[in-house]
């Protein structure tokens, strides 16, 4: 960094053990925000200050604008830079399992999807890591095929400053990959979060899609302390109720399919696909089931099918309670036939969903999944998400030779997502996963 600018207080300290007492004050303050998502999605204990040569803010208002974005208009390129820089070597002193290692995450946001993938090789301690791909931009839609210049008084240009430093300092090989984005403000913070995400699984030796490792049982089996702490909450939800058009009972419970998988998951809904559907999906999550609809399908298949997913939905909600203390994140794929679907959770509180399935576009022109028709499958998914209140990117990775396997692929994935969102990170000590400290509101 120029003359003119210090950094201090520089620290990443891996927060299972203890938590940094510095603060994040680099004088950008959108880049502070995205900074603080190491804090609350890798736990990694994560300050640092830049100062200007001269300058004294004692007695100023720490969280005014003014000090929080006092250097917007300075070299933006050689702060984030140097702050990457910074932050790399501190990372590159964290603790990672032996061997070459390959983490990949997935971070959904209502209007964002990023891919994150850091590899760390045993013989790159030293640094020179390499920013591999990097297709952020444009940073949103708005204005068409430009995207934002600025978000508050970060300039985009230079996130990209930031992760190459990183990787050269840090001796990880970074990629970050925009899967969608129209907005600018979650693509940046799609990316932070999927970065920090990546990192912890990094350190604990873990990744997504990979459940036969040592450290996934460790860290989430059925041995473990999170499957442990996740049984003794007693989470269960239920609902039943009677319209003109159903009599529905909906009751579930997550705790690991006490009875077995058989006997723990009980569905009838008069509707062959939506019960196939909703078991895969249950076993999947590992949760106990008894679900039982009288609908009137006589008509047709819409008002059966909607209610049973608006029901699970809210039942799962219930069941997640405020959420705090859970993993809240997670990306898995499920494979049913010839389909291959990835679908990526977030417990967040803020029910958006977004898929490119090929229902409408199907190449066989098929109408009906089975005996579902596929506007219902549609709407059953949208109804599931949106009351479960959960943020959900489905991802379709190879079409299925039918329909009803790219539904059941869903399903699969969808409950393996939800399982590991839905188990307790002990580490959290029951603090929710959110730089903002609460899902609630």
């Amino acid at each position: 960094m120029a003359d003119e600018f210090t950094l201090s207080n520089v620290t990443c300290i891996d927060t299972a053990k203890t938590k940094s007492p510095h603060p994040i004050s680099t004088g950008i303050g959108f880049f502070d925000h995205m900074i603080d998502q190491l804090n609350s999605h890798a736990q990694i204990g994560v300050s640092v200050t830049v100062t200007k040569q001269g300058e004294d803010n004692s007695g100023k208002d720490n969280h005014s604008f003014e000090v929080v974005n006092r250097y917007a208009d300075e070299d933006q390129a050689k702060i984030m830079g140097a702050v990457g820089a910074a932050l790399g070597k501190e990372l590159n002193k964290l603790k990672y399992p032996e061997g070459d290692r390959t983490s990949r995450f997935c971070c959904p946001l209502d209007e964002a999807l990023v891919e994150c993938e850091l590899t760390k090789k045993s013989n790159n301690g030293e640094g020179g890591g390499k920013l591999v791909e990097f297709t952020l931009p444009p940073y949103g839609k708005y204005p068409a095929n430009k995207g934002r210049a600025k978000i508050g008084t970060m300039k985009t240009q230079h996130v990209e400053t930031f992760f190459s430093n990183v990787a050269d300092a840090s001796g990880m090989d970074i990629s970050l990959v925009k899967i969608r984005g129209d907005n600018g403000h979650h693509v940046v913070e799609s990316a932070f979060k999927a970065f920090s995400r990546a990192l912890r699984n990094l350190i604990d030796g873990t990744n997504t899609n990979n459940y036969a490792s040592n450290e996934y049982e460790s860290m989430w089996g059925v041995k473990s302390e999170s499957y442990t702490s996740s049984l003794e909450l007693c989470r269960e939800g239920k609902l039943e109720r009677s319209t003109k058009e159903t009599s529905i009972l909906v009751h579930i419970l997550l705790n690991g399919l006490a009875k077995g998988p058989d006997d723990s998951v009980q569905v009838n809904t008069g509707i062959k696909t939506m019960d196939q559907f909703v078991s895969i999906l249950a076993k999947e999550a590992m949760m106990s089931i008894e679900a039982k609809c009288n609908g009137d399908l006589y008509v047709d298949d819409h008002h059966t099918s909607e209610d049973v997913a608006i029901a699970l939905g809210q039942v799962l909600n219930t069941a997640f309670g405020t959420k705090a203390g859970l993993n809240r994140m997670w990306c898995a794929v499920g494979t049913y036939g010839d389909a291959e679907v990835e679908v990526t959770m977030d417990l967040s509180n803020r029910p958006c969903i977004t898929h490119n399935l090929s229902l409408s576009s199907n190449p066989n022109e098929e109408e009906y999944a089975g005996d579902l028709s596929i506007e219902m499958l549609d709407h059953v998914i949208e109804s599931l998400v949106m009351n479960s209140r959960s943020t959900v990117h489905i991802y379709e990775k190879k079409v299925g030779k039918t329909v009803l396997e790219t539904a059941m692929a869903t399903a699969m994935a969808y409950g393996k997502a939800l399982r590991m969102c839905a188990s307790v990170d002990p580490r959290r000590a029951g603090k929710t996963a959110s730089s903002k400290g609460t899902l609630s509101v």
